[in-house]
């Protein structure tokens, strides 16, 4: 397989609001799109992922990095299935909840696009303050201010 960068834009698109250290991201969500480059074009252009790195393979997307400029990211691909048991579902089926401390402001910007929302923005009796979307794929995403507890013994 011949897989080789799109573009040689393969390098973060940091923004300022980017943390300066934070920790490598050690889980990926991961799914698989009828049409891949819509979904990135989607995910980069109107959600506010970074495109981090796109690789074709015979005009299909064999592997994509979105990192989310405050931590983390996703890894999604062309629909292939043959692969669409191993480390992802069908596509439309992936859920992902996503960090930020802008969730007004990206509910609003999202609201403004025309992005289905699928959860009003709203405070959750655990602290959160979430709202959540479905991309054109179907997948659902939840956007919000909740950072998990703390492990036991160890502080954030």
């Amino acid at each position: 397989m011949n897989t080789t960068p799109d573009t040689a834009d393969t390098t973060s698109d940091a923004t300022p609001h980017e943390p300066l250290s934070a920790p490598a991201p050690t889980i990926w969500p991961a799914l698989q799109a009828q049409d891949a480059p819509a979904l990135i074009a989607f995910l980069v252009d109107t959600v506010g992922f970074l495109r981090t790195a796109v690789y074709q393979d015979g005009g299909r997307v064999a592997h994509a990095q979105l990192d989310w400029p405050e931590g983390g990211g996703v890894m999604l691909g062309s629909y292939d299935p043959q692969s669409a048991t191993a480390a992802c579902g069908v596509p439309g089926t992936a859920g992902a909840y996503v960090v930020t401390d802008r969730v007004d402001d990206l509910y609003e910007r999202l609201r403004v696009a025309g992005v289905k929302i699928t959860t009003e923005i709203e405070d959750k009796p655990y602290g959160s303050r979430e709202f959540g979307i479905q991309d054109p794929e179907g997948n659902r995403w939840s956007f919000g201010t909740y950072r998990g507890e703390p492990r036991p013994g160890r502080g954030r």
